[in-house]
């Protein structure tokens, strides 16, 4: 008849370190895969940016503008419509085009208005993208939004 194996006091403590050697490793990965997909700071100070924000979001907002994106046919298609539905020309457009979670793939597309809207030729993958877009209108007024996307593949 075979000898029945115990279970001793070394293999709990096999049993324990290995528990908690997978555990630990799996959150330093995520800690890793987190600090390096961090894109970094939006505002070098945040309490001087707040003095000045409900200012700056009134004289956006009076603006009546919407904003909206698509990409359709290897363009990337940018619309600024005022409060009658009217396509919208600035006085000065600057723009990020980039992933939400990485800087990697993070490029300054070439706009240019079309009469109807701001079109730049962009190959992009399918997924979730955003322009941060800062534009100020012909009256000096400044407009920031983040435009969300998603581009089904």
């Amino acid at each position: 008849m075979a000898k029945a194996k115990q279970f001793t006091g070394w293999h709990a403590a096999g049993v324990f370190v290995g528990a908690f050697t997978i555990i630990i490793g799996a959150n330093v990965a995520l800690a890793v895969s987190a600090v390096k997909t961090f894109p970094g700071v939006e505002t070098k100070n945040s309490y001087v940016a707040s003095q000045t924000f409900e200012d700056r979001r009134i004289a956006q907002e009076s603006l009546g503008w919407s904003v909206a994106a698509r990409h359709t046919g290897g363009l990337l298609i940018l619309s600024i419509t005022d409060s009658d539905g009217r396509p919208v020309q600035v006085g000065s457009l600057k723009t990020t085009l980039g992933r939400p979670t990485h800087v990697k793939d993070d490029r300054t597309p070439a706009f240019a208005f079309d009469g109807k809207a701001y079109v730049a030729r962009e190959a992009l993958a399918p997924g979730n993208w955003n322009i941060r877009m800062n534009a100020v209108a012909l009256d000096g007024t400044e407009f920031e939004q983040r435009v969300v996307f998603h581009i089904k593949g």
